[in-house]
């Protein structure tokens, strides 16, 4: 495939109508409108932007949160809903690529996912979470390596991870194997715990999406949530509350395949998009001084396994085969064999 030429990406820095799925949504799409306007070809959403990062998880006990357990499980989305018809129309009339941070609800369960829409508004690919961090594990479920993948487009081979995905070194040399050009970096607000929890900062994670674009030779376009007056207000009803988590918190950065900043950075309490320009023939000189899967690796001394098994709980067999035509049985035999 030729190298395209240069185009705009955007990360967004903005906060989600709190858990107001509708209100989201319509923000969702005026943003992708505004990248339209802009002439940005690819945009990426912070992490469960739809219908926010849950916050109340870091707050108080287990017993407190409860009372969002209800609210947030109804405002997640599923796949093929009308939310996804809605934010696809956009893509497509603006003809944007789009990488939207969702809470995916599929049965009784949610996943931090990745939906991946084309610049036609369909939606390319869908990942989850390899592993929900902390206490996110009491919200959310795990994905699995089929989650761990690169996708090619016309603007060029595209991934994506999800905050701390990116200080997992295994996960990273996973995708950086992929030969991904464009990786797209989703972040809550780096606002919980200031003072107290240093790696919860902007200082490291922010390092982290700058490294991942040093160690990959790729493009980063790391979008960052926000907490806005009105989701501070919703949760932080007494002192030590208010003082857990604050106002602002945005971070958004776009990097370079050499580590350089590629825009200047947006105010931390204001919202808006980070828009840079990006040249994929950059990446060749990158590549030429340290390519990690390439000449500057040593595979007789280390190699990664990557299990990209879809880890099904039930596979509907037909006279003993799956819906994908594999014989069912045989596997199940062989799993049980090893």
């Amino acid at each position: 495939m030729s190298t395209p030429a240069p185009f705009k990406v955007a990360a967004v820095q903005a906060a989600p109508a709190h858990l107001d799925i509708k209100a989201t949504v319509e923000k969702t799409i005026a943003l992708i409108d505004e990248a339209g306007r802009e002439g940005v070809k690819f945009m990426v959403f912070p992490e469960v932007w739809l219908p926010g990062y849950p916050w109340h998880i870091w707050l108080g006990s287990a017993a407190w949160g409860m009372q969002f357990i209800g609210r947030y499980f109804e405002n997640s989305v599923e796949a093929g809903g009308p939310e996804e018809h809605a934010i696809g129309e956009a893509a497509a009339r603006n003809g944007v690529q789009v990488m939207l941070g969702v809470s995916e609800r599929e049965g009784g369960s949610l996943y931090l996912s990745q939906w991946h829409f084309g610049s036609d508004g369909s939606v390319i690919s869908r990942r989850r979470k390899l592993k929900p961090t902390h206490v996110e594990r009491t919200v959310y479920g795990n994905g699995d390596g089929s989650d761990v993948f690169t996708t090619e487009t016309e603007l060029g081979r595209i991934g994506a991870l999800c905050c701390w995905e990116h200080i997992q070194p295994l996960t990273k040399f996973a995708m950086y194997a992929q030969h991904e050009q464009i990786h797209a970096a989703a972040w809550p607000a780096f606002s919980v715990y200031p003072g107290a929890a240093y790696a919860l900062g902007p200082e490291v994670n922010t390092a982290a999406s700058r490294l991942y674009a040093v160690e990959g030779s790729c493009f980063v376009v790391a979008a960052c949530g926000m907490v806005s007056e009105e989701i501070h207000t919703d949760l932080c009803d007494t002192e030590e509350r208010k003082q857990l988590l604050h106002v602002g918190g945005g971070h958004a950065r776009i990097f370079g395949p050499d580590g350089s900043p590629l825009a200047e950075p947006i105010d931390p309490e204001s919202e808006g998009l980070l828009i840079a320009e990006i040249d994929l023939s950059m990446i060749a000189y990158a590549k030429a001084a340290a390519d990690p899967v390439g000449h500057y690796s040593r595979p007789d001394v280390f190699k990664l396994l990557h299990n990209k098994t879809d880890q099904r709980n039930v596979i509907e067999t037909v006279s003993g085969r799956d819906a994908f035509g594999e014989d069912a049985m045989e596997d199940a035999a062989s799993e049980t064999a090893d």
